[in-house]
This record gives C-alpha cells, sequence and structure tokens, in this order.
C-alpha cells in the first residue's frame, strides 16, 4: 500500500476517533498538525501560538488548517497544567470554519499510535537542550508523517531539510523560534502539501525509506547487544545473526 493510501486510513480512523470523544469533525483533504506528548513546559506546546495571527493566516490563506494536541501532565506540574488550559483557551478563541483546534484528553499509548499515524505533519518544539530523544517523531516517520521540529533529540540526526522534514531554526529566543516556524508553514509545508501533492508524497515515502528504517527497535537492539552487551562477540551480520547470541544468555 503506498503512504497516501496508509495515511487515509490512518485518518479516516483518527478523525472518526476525534469525533467520538470531542464531537469536532474534522476534513480529511484539510492539512493536519499533530502534538501529542507529555505536558512538560520544556515543550512548549504553546509555541505555536506564540503569535496567534500567523496561525489564522495559515488556515486563511491555505484553506484551512487543523491542530490536534493531546498529552498530559504530571499531577504535581501546575506550569504543566497551566499550558494545557492556554492551549484550549487559545482554540476556544481562535476556532472558525477554516481553523480547527482539538485538544484530546486521556492521552496514552492506542491515542499516540493513532495520532501518529493520522495526520499530515508532526510538530515539536522542545527548548534546547532538553530534549532526551523524541521518540513520538520517530513513530510518526515509520508511519510516512514528516516532522516540523526543533533541532534537538532524535532529529539532530533524522533531519534531512525538505526529504525527511523541516528543521525549526535555532534561536536563543521563543520569538525567533516561533517566526521559524511559522515562515516553515507559509513559505514551505503548506504550499507544497496543497500545491504539489506528488512531491509531499515523495517526502512521505522519504520519511519512511530514510527515518523509518533506522530509528527502530530492531536496529537499536542490535547496537546494543553489538556495542554495549557483548562488545568482545564481533557480530557482522544483522538479526539472524544475533538469535543465537541472545538464545544463550
Amino acid at each position: 500500500m503506498l503512504p497516501s493510501h496508509c495515511s487515509e486510513a490512518n485518518r479516516g480512523t483518527t478523525s472518526n476517533l476525534i469525533k467520538e470523544r470531542s464531537g469536532v469533525e474534522l476534513k480529511p483533504e484539510v492539512f493536519t498538525v499533530g502534538f501529542a506528548r507529555r505536558a512538560a513546559t520544556y515543550k512548549r506546546g504553546d509555541l505555536l501560538f506564540f503569535d496567534p495571527e500567523r496561525v489564522v493566516k495559515c488556515a486563511k490563506e491555505f484553506g484551512g488548517l487543523q491542530i490536534i494536541y493531546s498529552g498530559k501532565a504530571h499531577p504535581a506540574d501546575e506550569p504543566g497544567k497551566a499550558m494545557i488550559r492556554r492551549v484550549i483557551e487559545l482554540a476556544s478563541k481562535l476556532e472558525s470554519d477554516l481553523l480547527k483546534i482539538v485538544y484530546l484528553e486521556n492521552y496514552e499509548w492506542t491515542l499516540g499510535a493513532l495520532l501518529t499515524g493520522g495526520v499530515d505533519l508532526w510538530l515539536n518544539t522542545p527548548k534546547r537542550p532538553y530534549e532526551a530523544s523524541g521518540t513520538s517523531g520517530m513513530k510518526a516517520a515509520l508511519n510516512g508523517v514528516p516532522s516540523l521540529s526543533i533541532l534537538d533529540g532524535w532529529w539532530i540526526e533524522g533531519w534531512i531539510e525538505g526529504v525527511t522534514g523541516w528543521a525549526i531554526a535555532d534561536h536563543d529566543e521563543d520569538a525567533g523560534e516561533a517566526q521559524s516556524l511559522y515562515d516553515h508553514l507559509e513559505q514551505v509545508i503548506l504550499p507544497l502539501y496543497y500545491q504539489q501533492p506528488d512531491q509531499w508524497r515523495r517526502v512521505m515515502r522519504s520519511t519512511i525509506a530514510l527515518n523509518g528504517s533506522y530509528f527502530n527497535t530492531q536496529r537499536m537492539l542490535e547496537q546494543y547487544v553489538q556495542n554495549s552487551y557483548f562488545p568482545e562477540q564481533s557480530v557482522q551480520s544483522p538479526a539472524p545473526a544475533l538469535e543465537p547470541i541472545l538464545a544463550d544468555k
């Protein structure tokens, strides 16, 4: 099945769940951004709304924009919970026929799996250098969903500009990084999606081929076995050669 067909199937399932949970009906043809992860302040879930009018502008200029949020804060993390409230409040103020913003409650593994395969773009905006990894972006890549992300965590290795996704430029202040985020959406990502669908599908395929094939559990386990657990046993071939080593231990 081609990535575009997979995406259509995943989006249908995700849209049905969103309608069931929130009552909001999303349109499958409208560009959809996903942001779902632990709601810690350093992850800056509200950076997309640094300048809310820029988000509204994107929706108007390109005929629609949909944004799906989800994530929980630690019960003792008051700033994290305040950030969730801010996103929900902004969503209610900004929402229109062209701009749909949904914050899904009760974030858990099943919902996370649906969202990483049911959107067009995975957004990641952590404050450098606090991103340890960024596994949600890796899961999105397996589904052909490119990332727009701060260069931190896994994205330093996984980023190939315009091939596996796009990098938000490094700045010391939130304003500069928000500007780069908006510029990427307005000047590159949304025009590519709406005006060059074949090129967008090429990015999806590249995301799977390059990042999906490398950032996965099998490769990770092989590296641990070869480089950390049993470095004295040089294993030149992949998974089949590892099986007897693991079986003997």
